[in-house]
Parts: structure tokens; C-alpha cells; sequence
């Protein structure tokens, strides 16, 4: 007796981060299909036409968000295939990780679902955390931790930014994604005088109450060496 071949999909789904009212934030968009109806999920379906994967998904992205959108870094996170992770149909997910600046909220554009920002705080302590289909609450944890990784040994945490900015905005981008609170001091010495190619001066300033805050752009560096290392949430450096 010959077995049934059941016929996988394929989607793209896209985990996408911003900095919104100092909390880390990623893109959700509501899902109005059974048996979904009222869940949230991340921006995401099947491979666009004519359009390889990482075309699809910068176009998932726009659909979700309502605008153009051009993430400041968007790589693939890992694929998802478990025979059980879909239980109407064998779907297999190629989940991608983006970061950007603090993005306008999603504006309706004819039928497409509502979509909103969800603050992750809500995710990790269960406060207000959204009802999501399948397992994107797993892909959203993965794409947390690997962003947090990346902070590490690369520059990416200026994707978060727009230019200029200044070495207070770079530390409360680590301090929101990581979590713990950073020593500013250590911080600017870190950064400035230890890393070199991080951040480039642009030769101005900003005022503040106190002394004007310089002004930086992203340097030609794409690594870190030494790494910023994360260090545990309890401690202040």
C-alpha cells in the first residue's frame, strides 16, 4: 500500500523590531481568516509571484505596516517545519529578522488586516500579550534573542536609529533590547575609544540641559571587536 504524500506550503513570516516610546516593539498584523479570526500574527504568506524570498519579504512588510518600508537590516532567522506546527495543512515557514527606526503606526489601506506595534514586554511578562496563531510567539523569541546576540558582535544596533544621533540614543537602544540597564560612562568609553569603525563624529552637536550632546553617524565597521558583551540583567555594567 503506498503511503500519502502530503504536499508542504511554503510562507514567508517577518519579524520586524523597532524602538517605539523607548520599548521594543515588532509588527503585528491582525488575521480576519478561520480558524485565525481575531488572532494576531507576524506580516507574512506565501512567496510573492515572480518575487524571490527576501523580496517577499520587504513586500509582506509593506502590505503589514501600510508604507513603504525599508528595513535598515533583514536577514534570514531560521526556518520552521515541525509536521504539527499547522493543523490544517503541512506549512513550512522561512522566518526572516528585521530591524529599523521608530516607524508611524500602521495606517488601514483598503481590505488589508489592522496592524499594530506590540510593545515585547508584553510577550515576557504575559501582561496584555496578544493571542498568536501557530508558533510566531516562538519565532518572535528566537528573533529576540538573536537580535540581542547580534548587539553584541556587530554594529546593527544603529539600524534602530536615524542619523544623527548621539551616544545616549546608541546606549538606551542597547538597554531596551538587552534589557539592562547600562553604566553611561563605560558605555561611551566602550564605543568611542575602544571600538574603532563603530561611530563616526559628524563635527556637531545637539543642545540638552546641561553640556551639548555630540553627534554621530554609523561608522564603515560592520563587527566588534572587542564584543560589547551582554551583560546579566541584574547588574548596571
Amino acid at each position: 500500500m503506498t503511503a500519502h504524500k502530503q504536499v508542504a506550503t511554503v510562507t514567508v513570516d517577518v519579524v520586524l523590531f523597532t524602538i517605539r516610546q523607548g520599548r521594543l516593539s515588532v509588527l503585528l498584523v491582525a488575521r480576519d481568516d478561520e480558524p485565525f479570526q481575531g488572532c494576531w500574527a507576524l506580516p507574512g504568506g506565501p512567496p510573492v509571484e515572480a518575487a524571490d524570498l527576501d523580496q517577499s519579504a520587504h513586500d509582506h512588510l509593506e502590505r503589514g505596516a501600510g508604507a513603504a518600508v525599508s528595513p535598515g537590516h533583514l536577514e534570514q532567522l531560521r526556518t520552521y517545519g515541525a509536521p504539527d506546527r499547522d493543523p490544517s495543512t503541512r506549512q513550512i515557514s522561512v522566518a526572516y529578522l528585521g530591524f529599523m527606526p521608530d516607524l508611524p503606526a500602521p495606517v488601514a489601506v483598503g481590505d488589508r488586516p489592522s496592524a499594530r506595534f506590540w510593545p515585547i514586554d508584553d510577550f515576557l511578562t504575559g501582561d496584555d500579550a496578544p493571542d498568536l496563531v501557530l508558533d510566531h510567539r516562538r519565532i518572535i523569541g528566537d528573533g529576540l534573542e538573536r537580535a540581542r546576540a547580534k548587539l553584541e558582535y556587530t554594529t546593527l544596533a544603529t539600524t534602530f536609529l536615524e542619523e544623527p544621533f548621539t551616544i545616549s540614543d546608541l546606549r538606551r537602544v542597547y538597554q531596551t533590547v538587552w534589557g539592562v540597564r547600562l553604566e553611561p560612562a563605560n558605555f561611551r568609553r566602550k564605543v568611542v575609544e575602544r571600538t574603532d569603525g563603530f561611530v563616526e563624529p559628524t563635527g556637531e552637536s545637539r543642545p540638552t540641559g546641561r553640556a551639548p550632546a555630540l553627534l554621530y553617524r554609523s561608522g564603515p565597521a560592520t563587527e566588534l571587536t572587542p564584543p560589547l558583551v551582554r551583560p546579566e540583567a541584574d547588574e548596571d555594567d
